[in-house]
């Protein structure tokens, strides 16, 4: 039986973003909570968010999804309502259970934005939904997940569709030999090898690979943050684009829609140390990721 059997409502579950400038801090307050990230890399975090505007597309483009989710209900004759709760930004996870619960809804299809399992990516929100469901006692919803989808035909043929469309950028001769390379979030070793993470997004990678007829790819890791001694997953996304001056096309695997991990650490960051390393204009692109 389907895990959505019996549920009444919807419910997206992701990171969330800072919506304005003074909400950078406390923002990332709230992410760092508990984890050693030398002060350096905290400051050249909001610098980030300072670039792109002081404030991230992804909730914007998540509540977009939502709506996105909701019409496809209604075509395929079973409209239910969508709703939408972050960990780290409003509205959070903790209020909008509280909201079903007091709405009457007792079955929740909870779904996490992430394709690719990992404690991080989705322990983490389970026990924040769990938590919030005990504070309820009695009157909290059956909170229910789907099976894993990061090989499900319609998240490989949007993605693949999204890498035709990015390759179609190139010209003719350089469309030909641009190398795919598919990123992700890394995690620390550790949290790796108890995680079915690293081997999801290989099947993941190797499928859209084959849906748009390559044979060859990569699958390199960006945004690591934490304790710079900690053994995190690689290659790293800069030693993938600057390994050699073939035409690249990034593929980031690992997100949903674009926020600060797309905006800026592969549109700016690594575009920028690609360039520097040789990567001629013209020879690097990547694929669209907002899927709504």
């Amino acid at each position: 039986m389907s895990a959505a059997a019996g549920c009444d409502v919807v419910m997206l579950i992701g990171f969330g973003g800072p919506q304005g400038p003074t909400q950078i801090r406390p923002y990332l307050d709230r992410v760092l909570r508990g984890r050693p990230v030398p002060a350096e890399r905290y400051e050249e975090v909001v610098r980030h968010y300072q670039a792109l505007g002081g404030r991230s597309p992804y909730n914007e483009l998540t509540l977009r999804q939502a709506a996105g989710v909701r019409e496809a209900l209604v075509r395929r004759g079973c409209p239910m309502p969508v709703a939408v709760g972050f960990r780290h930004a409003p509205p959070y996870i903790e209020g909008i259970i509280r909201e079903l619960a007091a709405s009457g809804h007792r079955r929740v299809l909870g779904f996490i934005l992430a394709a690719f399992r990992c404690e991080a990516s989705w322990e983490r929100y389970q026990n924040d939904a769990a938590a919030a469901c005990a504070a309820l006692g009695a009157s909290a919803p059956a909170m229910v997940y789907p099976a894993p989808w990061h090989t499900r035909p319609g998240f490989i043929s949007a993605v693949a569709d999204n890498t035709q469309r990015a390759l179609a950028q190139f010209d003719e001769a350089d469309r030909r030999y641009a190398e795919l390379i598919f990123t992700a979030h890394s995690i620390p070793l550790a949290m790796a090898a108890g995680a079915p993470y690293v081997h999801q997004l290989e099947e993941a990678a190797s499928l859209v690979a084959r849906t748009v007829g390559r044979k060859r790819w990569q699958l390199a890791f960006q945004s690591r943050s934490g304790n710079p001694r900690e053994p995190w997953l690689e290659p790293d996304v800069h030693t993938a684009l600057c390994a050699s001056p073939a035409p690249k096309l990034l593929i980031p695997l690992g997100f949903l829609c674009d926020h600060i991990e797309v905006l800026y650490d592969l549109d700016v960051e690594a575009a920028a140390e690609a360039r520097a390393a040789g990567l001629e204009h013209g020879h690097l692109e990547r694929i669209l990721v907002r899927c709504c």
